[in-house]
């Protein structure tokens, strides 16, 4: 018995749609970091280290809970959340609901360093609303955005055939 013949795509244009919207969200990627980098660099930070800061500033996180945020790897979350802690950046605080899964907090320091940030970000963020039109344009972009990686969230964890 020979494999059944895939279904044909409902609109032929829909994998171009897909490679080109994945294309966009890749440079997009590259173009933040790139922006975070520079962003996070005069208070002695990477763009890495600044989201990872970023997370738990508003309580301390286990390394799991900030990397399935990021959508990153937990080892990657690792590696920086180690290295923030050797430079005084971040501290690991017990878990209560987790004895082996520590918390990860900022310290004064970390959170200083991320305030330096701010004024930066803020007149950063204002040039770019300027350039998508004005704050309606920006939301819409934000919402579109969030509304992809629901969908992508959505569908089922299964790869397509090989």
């Amino acid at each position: 018995m020979t494999d059944p013949l895939p279904a044909p795509d409902p609109d032929p244009a829909l994998p171009e749609l897909l490679s080109r919207t994945a294309l966009a969200a890749f440079r997009l990627n590259g173009q933040f970091l790139s922006v975070a980098d520079h962003l996070a660099q005069p208070a002695g930070l990477t763009a890495a280290w600044w989201q990872v800061l970023g997370a738990v500033l508003p309580e301390p996180l286990p390394v799991a809970g900030i990397a399935r945020a990021m959508g990153i790897t937990r080892q990657s979350v690792q590696r920086i959340a180690d290295l923030l802690v050797a430079r005084g950046l971040a501290e690991y605080r017990p878990n209560p609901a987790h004895r082996r899964a520590k918390l990860l907090a900022p310290t004064e320091e970390g959170r200083a360093a991320v305030q330096r940030i701010t004024p930066g970000h803020a007149a950063f963020a204002a040039r770019l609303c300027e350039q998508l039109g004005g704050a309606d344009d920006f939301r819409r972009v934000m919402t579109a955005l969030e509304d992809l990686s629901s969908a992508l969230e959505a569908l089922p964890d299964e790869l397509p055939p090989r």
